[in-house]
């Protein structure tokens, strides 16, 4: 190895790289053969190049997947579940807690990975790290509750004595996004194993490594063999294969993408959950802290260089601070640092590719064209690497404008003046998306009455989207364009499994008995409903 990077990266044997303006990174030699075990392949599938974005160099190469080998992963999983499915709950979410200590004892060389493949700050990183974290001791201490038979009115009090149980999918299909390689990659697949199903991975291949180490770390805690198989491959072969031949189907992408998918799931009436676009409002009120706000916006618009489904997009601020907080964001904008250094201290980082990037700079331009201002950025960064590009701020966007309404997926954000809360909700609202938004005001009880108005899956006050998306007990997900179900809380569990109810009848049926002529008994049967709303049985 050359020599190590700065001291967060040093522990952890994994990365290297010359001390110079854009080092070229490497992994470990012995790393990408150690993971590529993880991965079902077959002799002549195409290989899978990992590459970084701060650099366009390779990482490394991976073997890739073929249609055959999504079968054979199919085969053995479902082989795997069934002894799976018969073990309590409570025993299988005991590896949750052990992936939890080995996530966070890990963390170092899991945000290398991180940021290697998605070229995001370390700060960004370790949201990933503290996601996975949270979710998996979630669901270790909750799985039993969600997933535990439970009692339900019966039809006759007494006499009908109702239990409703929850059988796992059967096996599950997991396609990831690149765009959090550690979080999307895992998380979702962890409530549906922790439910009693199997689960077919496939990343994406640009965060196949990270992917993989964190696949490794799950077999570490204790998984049993055969449960979760990764396969890696496009998406519109492997993918799809993966997706067409899932119980139940797990997609997060875009929502273009996601149509398809929820079109091919419904055509085998296969259950379906999407996280997909969005292009979400922040609203400061007249009576925000205006400095708070200015900073969450920061943090808001372009953690991950806004390529986050969550982040915002469009800034609403009232008329009578708008100019005062206007200068303020800017300033903090202008002000934030861009690097590739993995370590501690800059506030963006790279776009994923060259795609990335023309979709902003398209943005950026056509907006500029349609009579829109750049208060801040509106250029890209090539001395810093190959994808960068400026934090920007754009005022007086017409409606004409693409980024008005398309999901830009970067560091571009437009702020829009309103002269009032309900204009500022009816402005969040158009929108085809609803995915998150934010509102800050020092009036929780006020942000908590606008927040139930506006149409997005989660809606964060006082914060940008930390807050709902780290909130593992609550559910998480989109309204409108923004997607099917939900993940987090007893949603995000209960979705991997079917619901059954057992009814179980005493001493007489629902139904004329002992020579009871039918006329006396629906008279009997229909005093007993009357009373059942008297005494308030639903």
């Amino acid at each position: 190895m050359t020599d190590t990077l700065q001291d967060s990266a040093a522990p952890t044997d994994t990365v290297a790289a010359r001390k110079t303006a854009r080092p070229p990174y490497a992994i470990a030699p012995h790393l990408a053969p150690r993971l590529a075990r993880r991965v079902l392949s077959s002799p002549g599938a195409d290989s899978i190049e990992c590459v970084t974005p701060f650099t366009g160099e390779l990482l490394a190469t991976l073997p890739g997947s073929t249609v055959e080998d999504v079968e054979v992963a199919y085969k053995t999983a479902r082989t795997a579940q069934r002894k799976w499915a018969a073990t309590p709950a409570r025993d299988r979410a005991r590896f949750l807690l052990k992936l939890h200590d080995l996530v966070l004892k890990n963390q170092d060389e899991l945000m290398d990975l991180i940021q290697l493949e998605s070229g995001k700050t370390r700060r960004n990183a370790f949201e990933e790290v503290m996601d996975v974290a949270g979710v998996s001791r979630h669901y270790a201490r909750r799985a039993n509750h969600y997933l535990k038979q439970r009692r339900a009115l019966g039809a006759v009090p007494v006499l009908t004595q109702t239990r409703v149980l929850h059988h796992p999918k059967g096996v599950v299909g997991v396609v990831a996004p690149w765009n959090y390689p550690l979080s999307m990659s895992i998380t979702d697949a962890l409530p549906a194993l922790v439910a009693g199903n199997a689960v077919v991975l496939r990343p994406d291949s640009q965060s196949a490594l990270t992917a993989l180490r964190a696949v490794e770390l799950i077999d570490q805690a204790g998984l049993p063999t055969g449960l979760l198989q990764v396969v890696l491959g496009s998406g519109a072969t492997v993918g799809q294969a993966v997706l067409d031949q899932a119980d139940y189907v797990m997609f997060t992408g875009s929502t273009k993408t996601g149509i398809g998918v929820a079109q091919r799931a419904a055509a085998r009436l296969t259950g379906a959950s999407m996280e997909l676009g969005g292009k979400n409002a922040m609203y400061v009120a007249a009576d925000a802290n205006l400095n708070k706000a200015a900073d969450g916006a920061v943090r808001a618009c372009f953690s991950s260089a806004g390529q986050l489904c969550i982040s915002i997009e469009r800034l609403v601020v009232h008329e009578s601070v708008a100019d005062e907080f206007t200068k303020l964001f800017v300033k903090k904008v202008q002000a934030m640092k861009l690097g590739s250094d993995l370590a501690w201290g800059n506030d963006m980082g790279s776009l994923i590719s060259a795609n990335q990037l023309k979709t902003v700079v398209d943005h950026v331009q056509n907006a500029k064209a349609s009579g829109a201002v750049v208060l801040a950025g509106g250029k890209a960064r090539p001395d810093l690497g190959p994808y960068f590009y400026e934090p920007t701020v754009l005022a007086n966007v017409p409606d004409s404008a693409t980024c008005r309404r398309c999901e830009t997926f970067g560091p571009l954000v437009s702020i829009y003046r309103v002269s009032s809360d309900r204009e500022a909700v009816a402005f969040a609202n158009d929108s085809e998306y609803g995915l998150n938004a934010s509102v800050w005001t020092k009036k929780i009880r006020r942000g908590r009455q606008l927040a139930a108005q506006i149409k997005a899956g989660t809606v964060n006050i006082n914060e940008g989207y930390v807050a709902a998306w780290g909130s593992n007990g609550a559910p998480m997900g989109g309204m409108g364009q923004s997607g099917l179900g939900r993940r987090h809380g007893a949603e995000g569990i209960l979705k991997y499994t079917e619901s059954q109810t057992v009814a179980a009848q005493h001493v007489m049926p629902i139904a004329p008995s002992f020579g009871v002529p039918e006329k006396v008994w629906a008279k009997t049967m229909s005093v007993g409903l009357r009373a059942m709303k008297l005494g308030r049985l639903s």
